[in-house]
């Protein structure tokens, strides 16, 4: 995954599907009176701006053009860069004499300013820039035939590219890449930010996003709900309840995990010791009598319960303000006792790991718990494959919650969560790659158990939960990425919530 640099911290929250942005475009033109010409001007004039500014030792650059609006864009970019003293090459693809309205003026007006055009046949090997004016967000079909060898020819080169609006052959609502997509290093996006930008296959394809609102009236913008929005613990810090100097543990929650079959005490431990260092008053474990004794052996505020048959949970549940169950379940006899047993308390509850695989197997609807699923556990619950979910990870979210009830965390690359109601998808922003391996889950689920035990409300734990996860791993990556295991990320739980709570 390609993290959103420094530089785009300040993109607005809102996330919008393609259409929609359509019609923002189609507003500021018919009721406010912005020519679409204009509108392309700007655009291509930012874009111009941000390439100067990233690559100012560049001294020429292709643009890849196609016949509708994004290559218009493109079209005013070559112009720009002709007129100050930019080696410019413009290569078409699909049916030039189809170029209209605004993009055909942009072309004309290349062309009289001493431009030329050419059909693209092969990328020129000697490219030290790319523009990216190709296709746009309209794609619903997967590149084939000349497009596709534009994207492959790209790939195959050195030169970094800039991404107009969207790269090209990346699905604008779901981040899914349609048959090839280019890769870029940077993708400015116009009016109105786009979902798939920043989940599914979109970090990894868009490199650094900025983005241009064309100074449109901020009017316009009352005319979409959002289809989703972009959160970060910078911003989801800021929301965590304030402790009173009077506390005590018992205002915090107490948390009951249960999990940590034969072979699988790790994942319990986990969680348990991600919950208390995000927070929560005080966390029990229900084990296996395996391991039940050296569990907390280095970290003895975990308080371990050995549990051989399910009838031995009802006195921990009766104590627990809520429970964690999953990690290290199991689905045998042992796990599948204990699972009946929670849900049958009715206690809130994150579920997560062997807890997902059992409902599974049998679903059922409630409203007090969070689930907390990867793609592959998302499947398992929607009776379908990994790729089908990866394929519109938005739609696979409104799928398990419409099913399910409560609030779904669907993790991966721009992890998202919904619950009930209206509130518009979140996408989180925090999180680096170096967090895939194993244990990262546990850890999620102990510290959104921990946030909900402290008062949060589950959708806003949830939130905030995906966020301090990704930040703690982001702050553990500072050592580098690749080898970074979840210790390290619950390491770096208290200095983030210290922050916060300075912030508070």
């Amino acid at each position: 995954m390609t993290r959103v640099l420094p530089e785009s911290q300040q993109l607005p929250r809102a996330l919008y599907r393609a259409e929609q942005v359509r019609s923002l475009d189609r507003i500021a033109i018919e009721q406010y009176g912005i020519p679409a010409e204009q509108l392309m001007e700007r655009a291509g004039a930012a874009a111009f701006s941000l390439l100067r500014a990233r690559w100012p030792q560049a001294r020429s650059l292709v643009v890849l053009a196609g016949a509708g609006n994004n290559g218009g864009d493109g079209y005013v970019i070559a112009r720009l860069a002709h007129h100050s003293q930019l080696g410019v090459r413009v290569l078409t693809l699909g049916d030039h004499s189809r170029l209209q309205g605004a993009a055909l003026s942009a072309a004309q007006a290349y062309q009289a300013a001493g431009g030329s055009i050419e059909p693209f046949t092969r990328l020129p090997p000697d490219a030290e820039l790319i523009v990216d004016a190709m296709l746009g967000t309209g794609l619903e079909r997967p590149l084939t035939g000349l497009w596709a060898a534009a994207v492959a020819q790209c790939h195959s080169s050195r030169a970094p590219i800039l991404a107009l609006d969207i790269p090209s052959g990346l699905h604008a609502d779901s981040g899914r890449v349609l048959g090839a997509a280019i890769k870029a290093a940077a993708t400015i996006s116009f009016i109105g930010l786009k979902c798939g930008l920043f989940t599914g296959l979109g970090p990894e394809y868009c490199g650094e996003v900025c983005f241009d609102a064309l100074r449109v009236p901020a009017l316009i913008y009352a005319s979409e709900i959002p289809a989703a929005r972009r959160i970060d613990w910078s911003q989801q810090g800021r929301l965590l309840p304030r402790r009173r100097r009077c506390a005590n543990k018992g205002d915090f929650g107490y948390l009951l995990v249960v999990g940590g079959d034969q072979g699988m005490s790790g994942a319990a431990r986990l969680a348990g010791e991600a919950a208390l260092r995000a927070g929560v008053g005080r966390v029990a474990i229900a084990t296996h009598p395996a391991h039940a004794a050296v569990l907390n052996l280095t970290r003895p505020e975990l308080m371990v319960h050995a549990v051989a048959e399910a009838a031995e949970l009802g006195a921990l549940l009766q104590r627990a303000t809520l429970v964690a169950l999953g990690p290290g379940l199991g689905q045998d006899t042992w796990g599948q006792s204990l699972y009946r047993q929670v849900l049958a308390a009715n206690t809130p509850l994150v579920l997560d790991a062997d807890g997902l695989n059992l409902l599974a197997q049998d679903p059922q609807r409630r409203s007090n718990w969070v689930l907390t699923p990867h793609p592959g556990e998302a499947a398992r619950l929607l009776g379908c494959s990994v790729a089908e979910v990866e394929t519109d990870r938005f739609a696979a979210l409104k799928h398990l919650q419409e099913r399910y009830g409560g609030v779904v965390v669907l993790k991966g690359a721009g992890t998202l969560v919904d619950g009930p109601g209206l509130r518009p998808v979140a996408v989180c922003m925090d999180g680096n790659p170096g967090m895939a391996s194993a244990g990262m889950g546990d850890a999620l689920t102990g510290i959104i158990a921990a946030l909900i035990g402290q008062g949060m409300e589950p959708v806003a734990a949830a939130e905030a939960g995906v966020c301090l996860h990704g930040a703690a791993g982001d702050r553990a990556a500072e050592q580098g990425e690749r080898g970074l295991i979840v210790s390290d990320l619950i390491a770096a739980l208290q200095p983030l919530l210290g922050l916060a709570d300075e912030a508070v």
